[in-house]
């Protein structure tokens, strides 16, 4: 089970600027969410968003597509 450092408690992280929640769960899902966060500075570009309650239906709610 991998998280992001700054969302450590949470398993489905979606990125803004693709509208697309990925599942920490999942290693192929978390890998190309952990390269996307590090590579492009999402953090800190504030594009990156958690769900409560943390599940993908709620980020499907919200307009984000699974990854």
């Amino acid at each position: 089970m991998s998280r992001l450092r700054r969302f450590p408690d949470l398993r489905f992280i979606g990125l803004r600027d693709t509208m697309k929640v990925y599942d920490c769960d999942d290693n192929a899902q978390f890998a190309l969410l952990e390269e996307r966060v590090t590579t492009d500075s999402l953090v800190n570009r504030n594009l990156v968003s958690s769900f409560g309650p943390d599940t993908e239906v709620e980020a499907i709610n919200r307009g984000f597509r699974p990854a």
